[in-house]
Formats: structure tokens, sequence, C-alpha cells
């Protein structure tokens, strides 16, 4: 990512070629074919919100429901593909240290906190929507084009009845998941902002990539 100057809450480079990104915070790069992307919780009990698109045509992006369909199974662990909307690979899971991770729920918005936090009055709160937006914003990507996200060490389940529950999450310091890129990508990626995902606390996302991500322009 070089010695570019970026905004608030992008990723602050760290040894090793690791960069973290600060809580509540998200970034977006461009990863290659055949790059991998590890994203690891440094603290333990943080969410990242993973999205992507096709780097060459941006109305193929990740799509959950393919995924899920063709999976036949909610969890998403080592060996796994992650499809698009026209049904083909854009990443794989070579890597998974958790085991515990979501693709059911969308990336949490303004909207969210005012509809589920009522204890906040409406009050501006950090999003992954806006975080994601800003840091896809140089690929040309807008907030309407960001689908549901891989939620990657989120825990989410549910009840015989269809009931969802979020619990905080089971990842440990140091876990982590790799993934393969595909085809070529645009990525948005994130430290979660929303506090009933994360156990209440707020922690940072570490993340490398096994070939230099670009950042977005400016």
């Amino acid at each position: 990512m070089g010695d570019r100057q970026r905004g608030t809450g992008d990723p602050i480079a760290a040894r090793d070629g690791v960069h973290r990104l600060a809580p509540q915070s998200g970034t977006g790069f461009a990863l290659p074919a055949g790059a991998l992307l590890t994203v690891t919780d440094p603290m333990g009990g943080q969410v990242s919100d993973f999205y992507c698109l096709n780097a060459a045509d941006h109305r193929e992006a990740l799509s959950s429901g393919r995924t899920i369909d063709y999976l036949g199974r909610l969890a998403i662990t080592t060996g796994d593909i992650l499809y698009s909307n026209r049904s083909r690979p854009m990443v794989t899971v070579v890597d998974d240290t958790c085991g515990r991770h979501d693709l059911l729920l969308t990336p949490c918005s303004q909207q969210t906190f005012d509809l589920l936090y009522p204890e906040f009055g409406g009050a501006a709160h950090p999003s992954c929507l806006d975080n994601l937006s800003r840091g896809l914003a140089g690929f040309g990507v807008t907030s309407d084009q960001i689908g549901s996200t891989f939620n990657i060490f989120m825990n989410v389940w549910t009840e015989p009845d269809g009931s969802l529950h979020i619990d905080p999450p089971i990842s440990r310091p140091g876990d982590h998941v790799v993934l393969r890129a595909e085809m070529d990508l645009h990525v948005g990626l994130t430290a979660c902002s929303a506090e009933k995902s994360n156990g209440g606390t707020l922690k940072p996302i570490d993340f490398q990539a096994s070939v230099a991500p670009s950042a977005a322009p400016s």
C-alpha cells in the first residue's frame, strides 16, 4: 500500500506486511487472482466484514445466497468456495482456525443502529456499510452495489423456529481465515462497528496479502 496518504480509518502498516484496521474502520484494495488474503483477529472476539466484486465488471459480486445454495449449509470453513451472483467462484477458504462465520446478515448501516439500537437515540454511528463504501469508492463502487457480506468470525445461530441469535464471536487472539482470490477482485474489509456483534467491545482487525494489495485510488 506504499506511502500513499489514506483517509481516517484506513489501515496502519505494521511489520512484515501486516496491516491493521482500527476499531470501527475499513478499507478497500485490489486483490489479483491467485493472491492469498489472511484476515486475523489479533485480540479475539472481533468480527470483520468482507465483500468483493469482479475488478473487471462490478456487476458481478459476492452472493451469499448462491454460496449457501451451492454449499447446502450455512457454515463456512476450510475448502469452501464463495460464489458470485453469476455462480462463479470468487474466493476459496484455504485455511480457517475459528470455524464460526456468518453469511446471512448484511453489513451494519446507520439504519441498523436507528432500528436495532434505540439506546443510541438516532445519533450518528460508524457502520460497516459506510466503511466499505468509503474503502471501495476509489474503484467507483457505491453503497447500493454492496450486498450481504461474508462476516468473518461472526457468531450467528438459529433456533428450530428460525429465530436468529447473535452471540459474541468465539474467535481467540490470533485466529485467522485465509482466502484465495479466484479472479481479480476489488475487496472491501472492515473491523465491524456493531457492538452487539462483538460482545460489546470493539477491537482491531489485521490483514495481509501474499501479493501487496493495491489501494483504491484517492
